[in-house]
Protein backbone atom coordinates (compact mmCIF):
# COMPACT_ATOMS: atom_id res chain seq x y z
CA UNK A 1 0.00 0.00 0.00
CA UNK A 2 1.18 3.51 -0.78
CA UNK A 3 1.76 5.92 2.06
CA UNK A 4 -0.02 9.29 2.19
CA UNK A 5 3.03 11.16 0.85
CA UNK A 6 3.42 8.69 -2.04
CA UNK A 7 -0.26 8.99 -2.97
CA UNK A 8 0.04 12.76 -3.00
CA UNK A 9 3.08 12.61 -5.25
CA UNK A 10 1.30 10.15 -7.55
CA UNK A 11 -1.82 12.31 -7.87
CA UNK A 12 0.32 15.40 -8.35
CA UNK A 13 2.26 13.69 -11.13
CA UNK A 14 -0.95 12.56 -12.84
CA UNK A 15 -2.41 16.06 -12.61
CA UNK A 16 0.73 17.67 -14.03
CA UNK A 17 0.84 15.12 -16.85
CA UNK A 18 -2.83 15.78 -17.67
CA UNK A 19 -2.30 19.57 -17.78
CA UNK A 20 0.83 19.23 -19.91
CA UNK A 21 -0.99 16.87 -22.27
CA UNK A 22 -3.94 19.23 -22.62
CA UNK A 23 -1.57 22.13 -23.33
CA UNK A 24 0.25 20.12 -26.00
CA UNK A 25 -3.05 19.19 -27.66
CA UNK A 26 -4.07 22.86 -27.78
CA UNK A 27 -0.67 23.93 -29.14
CA UNK A 28 -0.68 21.21 -31.80
CA UNK A 29 -4.19 22.20 -32.90
CA UNK A 30 -3.15 25.86 -33.10
CA UNK A 31 -0.01 25.03 -35.08
CA UNK A 32 -1.99 22.85 -37.49
CA UNK A 33 -4.48 25.67 -38.09
CA UNK A 34 -1.69 28.18 -38.67
CA UNK A 35 0.15 25.75 -40.95
CA UNK A 36 -2.94 25.12 -43.06
CA UNK A 37 -3.58 28.87 -43.36
CA UNK A 38 0.01 29.57 -44.37
CA UNK A 39 0.32 26.72 -46.87
CA UNK A 40 -3.09 27.37 -48.45
CA UNK A 41 -3.27 31.15 -48.21
CA UNK A 42 0.28 32.37 -48.81
CA UNK A 43 0.10 31.43 -52.50
CA UNK A 44 -2.53 34.08 -53.08
CA UNK A 45 -0.66 36.94 -51.43
CA UNK A 46 0.37 39.77 -53.69
CA UNK A 47 -0.25 43.43 -54.48
CA UNK A 48 -3.51 42.56 -56.25
CA UNK A 49 -5.06 41.47 -52.94
CA UNK A 50 -5.03 45.08 -51.74
CA UNK A 51 -5.41 46.91 -55.06
CA UNK A 52 -8.16 44.98 -56.91
CA UNK A 53 -11.76 44.21 -56.01
CA UNK A 54 -13.67 40.96 -55.89
CA UNK A 55 -13.32 39.26 -59.30
CA UNK A 56 -15.75 37.31 -61.40
CA UNK A 57 -15.08 33.55 -61.49
CA UNK A 58 -12.00 32.83 -63.60
CA UNK A 59 -10.86 36.47 -63.65
CA UNK A 60 -7.95 38.05 -61.77
CA UNK A 61 -8.80 40.15 -58.76
CA UNK A 62 -8.29 40.76 -55.09
CA UNK A 63 -9.99 41.60 -51.84
CA UNK A 64 -9.69 45.38 -51.70
CA UNK A 65 -13.41 45.97 -51.33
CA UNK A 66 -13.62 43.43 -48.49
CA UNK A 67 -10.55 44.76 -46.67
CA UNK A 68 -11.72 48.36 -46.88
CA UNK A 69 -15.25 47.40 -45.84
CA UNK A 70 -13.99 45.47 -42.82
CA UNK A 71 -11.81 48.37 -41.72
CA UNK A 72 -14.67 50.85 -42.06
CA UNK A 73 -17.27 48.79 -40.20
CA UNK A 74 -14.87 47.58 -37.51
CA UNK A 75 -13.58 51.12 -37.05
CA UNK A 76 -17.06 52.60 -36.69
CA UNK A 77 -18.17 49.73 -34.47
CA UNK A 78 -15.15 50.21 -32.20
CA UNK A 79 -15.77 53.97 -32.02
CA UNK A 80 -19.25 53.25 -30.66
CA UNK A 81 -18.01 50.48 -28.37
CA UNK A 82 -15.19 52.60 -26.92
CA UNK A 83 -17.45 55.52 -26.05
CA UNK A 84 -20.17 53.37 -24.48
CA UNK A 85 -17.81 50.82 -22.95
CA UNK A 86 -15.37 53.24 -21.35
CA UNK A 87 -18.12 55.37 -19.82
CA UNK A 88 -20.04 52.32 -18.60
CA UNK A 89 -16.90 50.69 -17.19
CA UNK A 90 -15.94 53.96 -15.51
CA UNK A 91 -19.36 54.21 -13.86
CA UNK A 92 -19.13 50.63 -12.60
CA UNK A 93 -15.66 51.19 -11.15
CA UNK A 94 -15.96 54.72 -9.78
CA UNK A 95 -19.65 55.21 -8.98
CA UNK A 96 -21.59 51.95 -9.10
CA UNK A 97 -19.47 49.97 -6.67
CA UNK A 98 -21.44 47.19 -5.00
CA UNK A 99 -24.89 48.67 -5.50
CA UNK A 100 -27.72 46.50 -6.77
CA UNK A 101 -27.95 48.48 -9.97
CA UNK A 102 -24.23 47.97 -10.63
CA UNK A 103 -24.59 44.22 -10.04
CA UNK A 104 -27.48 44.16 -12.51
CA UNK A 105 -25.42 46.02 -15.10
CA UNK A 106 -22.50 43.61 -14.63
CA UNK A 107 -24.84 40.63 -14.99
CA UNK A 108 -26.37 41.99 -18.20
CA UNK A 109 -22.90 42.80 -19.52
CA UNK A 110 -21.80 39.21 -18.88
CA UNK A 111 -24.91 37.93 -20.67
CA UNK A 112 -24.15 40.14 -23.67
CA UNK A 113 -20.52 39.04 -23.56
CA UNK A 114 -21.53 35.40 -24.00
CA UNK A 115 -24.45 35.96 -26.38
CA UNK A 116 -24.14 34.16 -29.74
CA UNK A 117 -23.18 36.60 -32.46
CA UNK A 118 -25.94 35.36 -34.76
CA UNK A 119 -28.54 36.51 -32.19
CA UNK A 120 -26.96 39.96 -32.20
CA UNK A 121 -27.20 39.97 -35.98
CA UNK A 122 -30.88 39.02 -35.90
CA UNK A 123 -31.61 41.70 -33.31
CA UNK A 124 -29.92 44.45 -35.33
CA UNK A 125 -31.67 43.15 -38.45
CA UNK A 126 -35.03 43.68 -36.76
CA UNK A 127 -34.26 47.22 -35.57
CA UNK A 128 -32.05 48.67 -38.34
CA UNK A 129 -32.47 46.59 -41.50
CA UNK A 130 -36.08 45.50 -41.71
CA UNK A 131 -37.67 48.86 -40.74
CA UNK A 132 -35.54 50.71 -43.31
CA UNK A 133 -36.00 48.04 -46.02
CA UNK A 134 -32.32 47.66 -46.82
CA UNK A 135 -28.98 46.35 -45.64
CA UNK A 136 -26.31 48.89 -44.73
CA UNK A 137 -22.84 49.33 -43.28
CA UNK A 138 -24.41 51.31 -40.44
CA UNK A 139 -26.30 48.22 -39.32
CA UNK A 140 -23.16 46.10 -39.62
CA UNK A 141 -21.16 48.54 -37.49
CA UNK A 142 -23.87 48.60 -34.81
CA UNK A 143 -23.92 44.79 -34.70
CA UNK A 144 -20.15 44.72 -34.27
CA UNK A 145 -20.40 47.41 -31.58
CA UNK A 146 -22.82 45.21 -29.61
CA UNK A 147 -20.19 42.45 -29.63
CA UNK A 148 -17.22 44.66 -28.69
CA UNK A 149 -18.87 46.81 -26.01
CA UNK A 150 -19.03 44.12 -23.25
CA UNK A 151 -15.30 43.48 -23.65
CA UNK A 152 -14.49 47.17 -23.34
CA UNK A 153 -16.79 47.51 -20.32
CA UNK A 154 -15.15 44.57 -18.52
CA UNK A 155 -11.57 45.61 -19.23
CA UNK A 156 -12.27 49.25 -18.37
CA UNK A 157 -13.77 48.37 -15.00
CA UNK A 158 -10.92 45.99 -14.19
CA UNK A 159 -8.12 48.36 -15.14
CA UNK A 160 -9.67 51.34 -13.31
CA UNK A 161 -10.20 49.22 -10.20
CA UNK A 162 -6.46 48.45 -10.23
CA UNK A 163 -5.52 52.13 -10.07
CA UNK A 164 -4.25 53.09 -6.59
CA UNK A 165 -6.76 54.87 -4.36
CA UNK A 166 -4.03 57.34 -3.43
CA UNK A 167 -4.34 58.88 -6.91
CA UNK A 168 -8.00 59.70 -6.28
CA UNK A 169 -7.32 61.04 -2.80
CA UNK A 170 -4.45 63.23 -4.01
CA UNK A 171 -6.53 64.75 -6.78
CA UNK A 172 -9.47 65.50 -4.51
CA UNK A 173 -7.12 66.91 -1.87
CA UNK A 174 -6.04 69.52 -4.42
CA UNK A 175 -9.65 70.60 -4.85
CA UNK A 176 -10.47 68.76 -8.08
CA UNK A 177 -13.92 67.32 -8.54
CA UNK A 178 -14.40 63.59 -8.78
CA UNK A 179 -15.12 63.82 -12.50
CA UNK A 180 -11.98 65.91 -13.04
CA UNK A 181 -9.88 63.38 -11.13
CA UNK A 182 -11.24 60.54 -13.26
CA UNK A 183 -10.66 62.37 -16.56
CA UNK A 184 -7.25 63.86 -15.82
CA UNK A 185 -5.65 61.33 -13.47
CA UNK A 186 -7.36 57.93 -13.46
CA UNK A 187 -7.94 57.67 -17.21
CA UNK A 188 -4.43 58.92 -17.91
CA UNK A 189 -2.90 56.37 -15.57
CA UNK A 190 -5.01 53.59 -17.11
CA UNK A 191 -4.38 54.65 -20.70
CA UNK A 192 -2.45 51.51 -21.66
CA UNK A 193 -5.13 49.28 -20.15
CA UNK A 194 -7.91 51.13 -21.95
CA UNK A 195 -6.04 50.71 -25.23
CA UNK A 196 -5.70 47.00 -24.47
CA UNK A 197 -9.46 46.70 -24.03
CA UNK A 198 -10.02 48.43 -27.36
CA UNK A 199 -7.56 46.15 -29.14
CA UNK A 200 -9.14 43.03 -27.65
CA UNK A 201 -12.57 44.24 -28.74
CA UNK A 202 -11.29 44.89 -32.26
CA UNK A 203 -9.75 41.41 -32.39
CA UNK A 204 -13.08 39.96 -31.23
CA UNK A 205 -15.15 41.52 -34.01
CA UNK A 206 -12.66 41.41 -36.89
CA UNK A 207 -13.57 37.84 -37.80
CA UNK A 208 -17.32 37.89 -37.16
CA UNK A 209 -19.43 36.65 -40.07
CA UNK A 210 -22.97 35.90 -38.85
CA UNK A 211 -23.90 39.45 -37.72
CA UNK A 212 -22.74 40.92 -41.03
CA UNK A 213 -24.75 38.43 -43.09
CA UNK A 214 -27.90 39.86 -41.48
CA UNK A 215 -26.88 43.52 -41.55
CA UNK A 216 -24.33 44.67 -44.16
CA UNK A 217 -24.89 41.61 -46.43
CA UNK A 218 -21.94 42.25 -48.77
CA UNK A 219 -20.99 44.06 -51.96
CA UNK A 220 -18.85 42.88 -54.86
CA UNK A 221 -17.68 46.45 -55.54
CA UNK A 222 -15.73 48.94 -53.46
CA UNK A 223 -18.24 51.07 -51.58
CA UNK A 224 -17.77 53.74 -48.93
CA UNK A 225 -21.43 54.76 -48.62
CA UNK A 226 -22.42 53.61 -45.14
CA UNK A 227 -26.10 53.58 -46.02
CA UNK A 228 -25.57 50.85 -48.63
CA UNK A 229 -24.51 47.17 -48.39
CA UNK A 230 -20.78 46.83 -47.86
CA UNK A 231 -18.33 43.97 -48.28
CA UNK A 232 -16.31 42.55 -45.40
CA UNK A 233 -13.55 39.96 -45.24
CA UNK A 234 -15.49 37.41 -43.13
CA UNK A 235 -18.58 37.46 -45.37
CA UNK A 236 -16.45 37.31 -48.53
CA UNK A 237 -14.52 34.35 -47.13
CA UNK A 238 -17.81 32.62 -46.30
CA UNK A 239 -19.09 33.18 -49.83
CA UNK A 240 -15.86 32.20 -51.62
CA UNK A 241 -15.10 29.14 -49.47
CA UNK A 242 -18.42 27.54 -50.46
CA UNK A 243 -18.02 28.26 -54.17
CA UNK A 244 -17.10 25.75 -56.84
CA UNK A 245 -14.36 27.96 -58.32
CA UNK A 246 -10.74 27.30 -57.43
CA UNK A 247 -9.69 30.96 -57.73
CA UNK A 248 -12.43 32.05 -55.31
CA UNK A 249 -11.44 29.36 -52.82
CA UNK A 250 -7.84 30.54 -53.08
CA UNK A 251 -8.96 34.09 -52.26
CA UNK A 252 -10.92 32.70 -49.30
CA UNK A 253 -7.77 31.06 -47.91
CA UNK A 254 -5.80 34.27 -48.43
CA UNK A 255 -8.48 36.33 -46.70
CA UNK A 256 -8.50 33.90 -43.77
CA UNK A 257 -4.72 34.25 -43.51
CA UNK A 258 -5.01 38.04 -43.45
CA UNK A 259 -7.55 37.92 -40.61
CA UNK A 260 -5.47 35.41 -38.65
CA UNK A 261 -2.32 37.53 -38.95
CA UNK A 262 -4.23 40.68 -37.97
CA UNK A 263 -5.82 39.04 -34.91
CA UNK A 264 -2.50 37.51 -33.86
CA UNK A 265 -0.74 40.86 -34.16
CA UNK A 266 -3.47 42.67 -32.22
CA UNK A 267 -3.34 40.12 -29.42
CA UNK A 268 0.44 40.41 -29.16
CA UNK A 269 0.18 44.20 -28.92
CA UNK A 270 -2.62 43.86 -26.38
CA UNK A 271 -0.53 41.51 -24.23
CA UNK A 272 2.40 43.93 -24.32
CA UNK A 273 0.20 46.88 -23.34
CA UNK A 274 -1.47 44.87 -20.57
CA UNK A 275 1.92 44.05 -19.10
CA UNK A 276 2.90 47.71 -19.23
CA UNK A 277 -0.38 48.72 -17.60
CA UNK A 278 0.16 46.65 -14.45
CA UNK A 279 0.95 48.76 -11.39
CA UNK A 280 4.64 48.69 -10.53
Amino acid sequence: MFGRAQRRRLWNGLFVAATVGATLVALVALLLILWSLITQGAAGLGPAIFTEDQPAPGSPGGLRNAVVGSLIMCGLGMAIALVVGIFAGTWLSEYGGRSRYAHAVRFLNDVLLSAPSILIGLFVYEILVRPFHGFSAYAGAVALAFLATPIVVRTTEDILTLQPGALREAGMALGATRAKVIRSIIWRGARAGLMTGGLLGFARISGETAPLLFTSLGNQYLNTDLSQPMAALPTTIFQFALSAYDDWRQLAWTGALLIAVAVLGINIIGRFLAREARPK
